[in-house]
This record gives C-alpha cells, structure tokens and sequence, in this order.
C-alpha cells in the first residue's frame, strides 16, 4: 500500500483563488551584483573604444582644414570648409585618383592569384600524403620568420635582370605564395573527410575538379578570411612598390602620398585627406565581411 504525505489541497468550489506565491527578490539582486561586478570591464571597454576612434575622427577633421589651421591655437575638433579645395590640391599634386585605380589593380590581381596559390598548396599539404611533407611544411613556416628586408636586395636583381623594373609584374609576382595562407588553408583542410575526395576520383573526377567543386566549398570562411587579409596587407603595402615603381603615373597609394612629405614643407591637410580616402575601401571591406574574417581565422586556428 502506497502512502501519500501531504496531498495536494483541493479549493472548495466558489472559493477565492490562491494568490502566487511572492517573487524572489533574490535574482535582481543577483543581475544588480553581476552588472555591478561587470561594470569596470565595460568603462575600460567604452574607453578603448574612445582612443580607438580618436585617430579616425582627427583625420575626418583635419582632411577639411588648411595646413595653418592644424597648427592654431586651440586646435580645431569641429569640420571646416576646405575639404573641396584640398581635394582638388590633392588630386593636382599626386594624381590620387590613378593612384587609387592604380592600387586597386594591383591588390585584386594579387588576391585573386595568391588566395588561388595558397589553396591550392594548402589542399596538397593537408590531403596528399608524401615523403618530405612535414619537412616542407616546416619551410613553408619558417620562411614567415624572415625580415622582408633581407630579401629586398635580392628581389630587386632578379626583376632588373628581367627588365621588370616600374612594372606592375614587378610588385605582384615575388610574394604570391604567402606562408601565412598557405598554412591556413591547410588548417581549414585537414578534417576533410578523405573518402569523399577518393568518392569523387572513382566517379571520374579529376583533381581540379574535385578541389574546385567539392573541397574549396567547405572552406570558405577560411578562404573569405584569407582574401580580406591579403587585399589588406597588399593595398598597404609601402617598400617594395617604393623600390620597383618609378613612374609617378604607376604609383600606389602609399607611395604617391610619400612623395608629398618635403624636406622643408609637409602638406598635412592633403595627407590627411588621402589617408583618409585610402582608409575607407579598407574599412568598408571589413565592415561587410567581419564576420566571415572573424570565423575563418577561428575556424584555422582550432584544427591542428
């Protein structure tokens, strides 16, 4: 025999009903003590923020003021009106207009062919199995470890010895195989299921189809992530067009807005409106694909 301790009251018919029980004031103290607790990591967050944005707020400022007013006394933290003017100063003196096509030529054409490059390398090294494989591997690595510097010299022979000085050749080929794409695409690759690659040979697939159509789709935030670092890295890139371009028709951003610091007069104003103007595809870009640059570079960093 079952014996049941306290049943359940039973209300009488027509009797009021039971009022709940009074809420816990425990859980809002609890939120309260948390946001409390929270409260300084968010004041050094809203901090950062600020100095973060500083800079690009000083460049929106002083791209619409003369290069006097910069320098009088308080300095101005509201826009003027000389943005006009400094743009056409600006496009006078550095053709920013044929720089800025200039260095979007010249960072698409590297993109596109080193994020092919690096895939391609990055499938090999994390599918095939070879003798010499770690080893190469390792080399990739450790090529990442030397300065660019040391290899300007170099570089720059082997491009006058094939008369590719002031071309555009010239700054795109020598670094399309990037050691940093190479091994994230080989990351992104490596818990790729093998049967699928062998499934795709037995049904007349050849290699390139069966890494265009079946392996390259899985890593796309991978591949997404690699494009946006290597059309950054590219576009900002300074020594080596400074070193090949010597034409001012072919220069890149960087290199056109070098030319404007003199020895005895810095057009600050124009710098800044040309920093300012070389600064937004880039932030735009990453503004329309952070979160596939922020997934692809997690998803690389996981697999091992």
């Amino acid at each position: 025999m079952t014996v049941v301790s306290n049943p359940p009251a039973v209300r009488a018919e027509g009797a009021p009903p039971v009022p709940p029980p009074p809420p816990s004031s425990a859980a809002p103290r609890s939120h309260v003590r948390r946001a409390l607790l929270r409260s300084p990591v968010y004041l050094l967050l809203a901090v950062a923020a600020v100095v973060s944005v500083l800079p690009f707020a000083w460049m929106v400022v002083a791209s619409t003021h003369t290069t006097a007013e910069l320098f009088a006394t308080p300095l101005p933290v509201l826009p003027g009106g000389e943005l006009w003017t400094n743009l056409a100063r600006l496009e006078e003196s550095v053709q920013f207009g044929r720089v800025m096509l200039n260095s979007a030529f010249i960072a698409v054409v590297y993109t596109v062919f080193s994020s092919i490059v690096s895939a391609m390398c990055g499938y090999g090294l994390a599918t095939y199995r070879f003798r010499g494989r770690a080893v190469l591997l390792v080399v990739v690595l450790v090529t990442m470890m030397i300065p660019m510097q040391v290899l300007l010299v170099p570089l720059f022979q082997m491009m006058a010895s094939a008369g590719w000085i002031d071309t555009y050749q010239a700054v795109i080929l020598p670094f399309l195989a990037n050691a940093f794409g190479i091994f994230l695409m080989r990351q992104a690759f490596l818990d790729f299921p093998v049967s699928l690659i062998e499934a795709a040979r037995i049904d007349g697939a050849n290699e390139l189809r069966t890494f265009y159509r079946i392996v390259l789709p899985v890593a796309r935030p991978q591949l997404a992530a690699l494009i946006i670092y290597t059309f950054i890295s590219q576009w900002n890139a300074f020594i080596w067009p400074l070193l090949m371009l010597n034409t001012e028709s072919n220069y890149t951003v960087p290199v056109a807005l070098n030319t404007m610091i003199g020895l005895s007069r810095v057009d600050y104003s124009g710098l800044m409106l040309g920093s300012l103007l070389a600064t937004l595809p880039l932030m735009l870009l990453f503004l329309v694909f952070q979160r596939q640059f922020v997934a692809g570079l997690l998803g690389g960093a996981v697999k091992g």
